[in-house]
């Protein structure tokens, strides 16, 4: 009995999330935005792609580096490109979500893009329109397009994902760009680990099949990349831990800790950095160590190479 056919490609309306999602769809996307990165190097870095569509930004929470990476991707696309400062909004007023998700909707927008504080919001306001949606993060859930940049950047540096052993460290209990990375990762085939002390771990972690370290050396021992996280003193009440320099002296990144990586192991942080905190300054700018700035710049390619696959059949592709 013959099998059905594998799709093409990336093939759903939204993306909401990495969970659910196919490698090859996810090397979909990755494919499509490595396409990109030479286009944004080069002096003329403009596509008629999008042209005549018009994507919004609808950002609940502040954002710099995601909000103009969004931008610059619509943009650089031919998009027209909207971004709505909910400040300034009738949600302050008193408005709902799905209230602004039907009067946006009645603008015709072609792709909305949210970043919301609640988790679950952007899928909530995904029922209510008509547009192609991209989660930009939502709460404590994910931060897809994240996951992707991060994804590509190591598939760039170490040609390949599967086979290779990531450490992710830090406040993973309140890191979308954890949930995300975990399972994409995972469903590219490489090893995950998470390192991080009990008070900053979710009690469901070890449904992500990755392994758990509380000692910082120990889990990075021989690993292919060490993944650094941002401690988010914002979302936490109470104390997760003793002070921040008691943080850094157990988890934060510093030279000891981390030549017990592999020689070429390669650091990340998806910004922005709290030097001094979770890691030393000095690692993040060590160009032959760390990709962080190299993260920041594929985060265009990947939300170009997103823009592109949910707006293609209102470009009559298949």
């Amino acid at each position: 009995m013959c099998s059905a056919p594998r799709p093409l490609g990336f093939d759903q309306r939204h993306l909401l999330g990495i969970e659910g999602l196919q490698p090859w769809a996810i090397q979909d996307l990755l494919d499509r935005a490595d396409g990109y990165v030479d286009l944004n190097r080069s002096p003329d870095k403009k596509r008629p792609l999008l042209k005549g569509l018009t994507q919004i930004n609808l950002f609940f929470e502040p954002s710099t580096r995601t909000q103009t990476s969004f931008e610059l991707a619509g943009k650089r696309l031919s998009a027209d490109v909207v971004n709505m400062s909910v400040r300034s909004s009738a949600v302050k007023k008193g408005e709902t979500l799905i209230d602004t998700a039907m009067t946006l909707n009645a603008m015709h927008p072609d792709v909305l893009v949210v970043r919301h504080q609640d988790s679950g919001a952007v899928a909530l306001l995904a029922r209510h329109v008509n547009c192609a949606v991209v989660n930009a993060g939502d709460g404590q859930h994910e931060h897809p397009t994240q996951a992707l940049l991060d994804a590509l950047t190591i598939r760039r540096r170490k040609g390949r994902l599967a086979g290779l052993t990531v450490a992710i460290c830090g406040d993973v209990l309140h890191s979308r760009v954890a949930r995300s990375n975990l399972l994409l990762l995972s469903a590219m085939g490489a090893r995950t680990r998470v390192v991080a002390p009990p008070t900053l771990l979710p009690t469901d972690v070890h449904l992500y099949g990755c392994e758990v370290f509380h000692d910082m050396e120990r889990g990075l021992e021989g690993v292919d990349i060490v993944m650094m996280l941002r401690l988010q003193l914002e979302r936490m009440e109470g104390a997760f831990f003793p002070s921040v320099r008691e943080y850094f002296r157990l988890f934060g990144l510093s030279h000891e800790k981390l030549a017990r990586a592999k020689p070429d192991a390669l650091v990340m942080h998806p910004g922005p950095m709290n030097r001094g905190v979770e890691i030393d300054g000095l690692i993040a700018d060590d160009i032959e160590r760390s990709a962080i700035l190299e993260q920041v710049e594929l985060g265009v390619a990947v939300r170009m190479g997103v823009l592109e696959v949910l707006t293609r059949e209102l470009r009559g592709e298949r």
